[in-house]
């Protein structure tokens, strides 16, 4: 598989396997510990997602600003070896109980992804720009995001066994560990890399770093504070006065005012012959931002659904193996002293202050009564975060069948363009929901738990999804981007992922909201069927000019 590619591959295959392993044991935790009374911060669920939401929206930020100062400035090596080392610090941080070390361990992690994860790819690219590899980038890159995906599978069983046996603390602790792992291993293939971390300094047309600050940065920063400070109608609902549901979600959509002109001006002020691709990009954009809107909930309502709604008791063989390999735990059925939930499981507090009540363990609320066991007795649970290892494992089962369809279809000259690719993958993405809207019927909205084969049938149909529409991102933003501004677009599809994600986060904040949990993803299938249709509307005109450029 190796001898064909260029020698540093390997050790960039397995830096990017051991950084997402890092990256996605914790964010498969994340909500959990944030939400855990006992152990961690006993946030509600609004709380948590909001800031799960921010959280992610500016690990996505980051690569804009961390791309353009290792082309410019830096170069490759050192900034993915300073992002990896930050990153790594934040990890172990994570789980040092108090909330300003949290919020300077999320702000390492944010700013070490900046310069990490786009700069990483960037290299990999570099080797295959030579001659000799041209004919081989595409299968290079499926054998790097094979290893991202290995990594966000494996993790989870690390973290899960590392929570139950030890605690939070030393499941970050592994996602530290596994981010220096990564971190060491990039720097053992130093001897491969020759000139191709260098960087490549200011090139003409490019627009000074300077600029790039003045119009982007400072004004969304400003936009920001005050949409911090900006307070919006008290009511009986909204006693903190928001606008838009938290002081959070407030800075970051007032942030993305600027940007969202910047974009637009690029669109307006460009050459006639530039306008019908930047079009093109920002129409892309704009559907992108709700496919990940919807993606990204499997970190924060997905994993409520994995915790509170789903069947996770085991029994057999299994029980005896995961309680070996300590991927379950013990619990009891008996009454003690328990936190308060309301019969939607919301979490009870009153002047911040989480209510208790004389009860059975709260998994124990809405399993079927002829499935309750014996009062004392023990019943095994899979850890919930497990359910996070569900998406990368269809990945690494799917990647070559869809591979294979699009190869067959490419034989008999019936391959479907880029934009059509993302199309029906927005249209699978939104049929995916349904299977949730089925999962809630059947469980009689939460009134009883429910296999987890509806998670599974779910992640299967929207990594589906996922497969015809993210691998082209960041190729198509390459091919159809003017020259002078390829850089400026990259970081407008990162700029898009993140508002995505943090849209994400204020979806899943209002999952309380819905006392009817079928309503919370109806409102998720109209957002996908709606950027589908425009997806379709578009695609006549996006592959008109795709056809004008010379690619599919």
């Amino acid at each position: 598989m190796w001898k064909s590619h260029p020698k540093a591959l390997p050790f960039l295959f397995l830096s990017e396997m051991w950084e997402r392993f890092g990256y996605y044991l914790m964010i498969g935790i994340f909500t959990l510990y944030l939400k855990d009374v006992e152990a961690g911060f006993a946030m509600t669920e609004k709380e948590a997602s909001d800031l799960y939401g921010t959280f992610i929206a500016l690990v996505f930020l980051t690569p804009f600003i961390g791309g353009l100062i290792a082309d410019r400035y830096f170069g490759y090596k050192k900034s993915i070896i300073i992002g990896g080392l930050m990153m790594g610090a934040g990890y172990m941080m994570m789980g040092i109980h108090d909330k300003t070390m949290l919020y300077i361990a999320m702000t390492l992690v944010i700013v070490g992804n900046g310069f990490f994860k786009p700069n990483i790819s960037t290299l990999l690219g570099n080797f295959y720009d030579d001659e000799e590899y041209k004919e081989k980038k595409d299968e290079g890159y499926n054998i790097f995001y094979m290893g991202i995906n290995v990594g966000a599978f494996i993790c989870n069983f690390f973290g899960a066994a590392l929570q139950i046996l030890l605690g939070w603390q030393y499941a970050f602790m592994a996602a530290g560990v596994g981010m220096f792992v990564g971190v060491i291993v990039f720097i053992l293939g130093t001897k491969y890399y020759g000139n191709k971390t260098e960087k490549k300094g200011v090139q003409p047309g490019d627009m000074p770093f300077y600029k790039i600050v003045l119009y982007i940065l400072v004004p969304s920063i400003i936009f920001g504070i005050i949409g911090w400070l900006l307070k919006g109608v008290q009511s009986e609902l909204n006693p903190d006065s928001y606008i838009f549901g938290s002081d959070s979600t407030d800075a970051f959509i007032f942030a993305c005012i600027p940007v969202v002109y910047f974009y637009a001006s690029l669109y307006f002020k460009a050459k006639t012959e530039d306008k019908r691709p930047i079009g093109a990009l920002l129409a892309i954009f704009s559907v992108v931002i709700l496919f990940w809107a919807v993606f990204k909930l499997n970190g924060s309502a997905l994993n409520t659904w994995a915790d509170r709604y789903t069947d996770r008791e085991i029994t057999g063989t299994t029980e005896k193996v995961f309680n070996g390999l300590k991927f379950s735990q013990e619990v009891a059925y008996q009454k003690d002293s328990v936190s308060l939930y309301d019969a939607s499981f919301r979490l009870q507090k009153v002047n911040g202050e989480v209510q208790k009540e004389y009860n059975y363990p709260v998994y124990f609320r809405n399993v079927k009564p002829e499935k309750l066991p014996a009062e004392g007795s023990k019943v095994s649970l899979w850890a919930t975060n497990l359910s996070q290892s569900i998406n990368p494992g269809w990945v690494i089962i799917l990647t070559p069948l869809i591979v294979a369809f699009f190869t067959f279809l490419r034989s008999r000259k019936k391959e479907p363009s880029t934009p059509t690719k993302i199309a029906f993958g927005l249209l699978i993405s939104a049929l995916s929901v349904l299977v949730m809207v089925a999962a809630v019927e059947i469980g009689n909205n939460g009134s009883e738990k429910v296999s987890v084969w509806w998670l599974v049938a779910n992640y299967g149909i929207i990594t589906i999804g996922e497969l015809f529409l993210s691998p082209m991102g960041l190729s198509i933003v390459s091919k159809l981007s003017p020259k002078n501004i390829t850089s400026l677009m990259m970081g407008g599809w990162f700029l898009a992922t993140s508002i995505g994600n943090k849209l994400s986060g204020v979806l899943a904040s209002m999952w309380d909201q819905y006392d009817n949990k079928a309503n919370f993803f109806w409102i998720n299938f109209g957002l996908l069927l709606f950027a589908t249709v425009l997806m379709f509307a578009l695609v006549k005109n996006l592959n008109k000019v795709m056809k004008e450029k010379g690619i599919n």
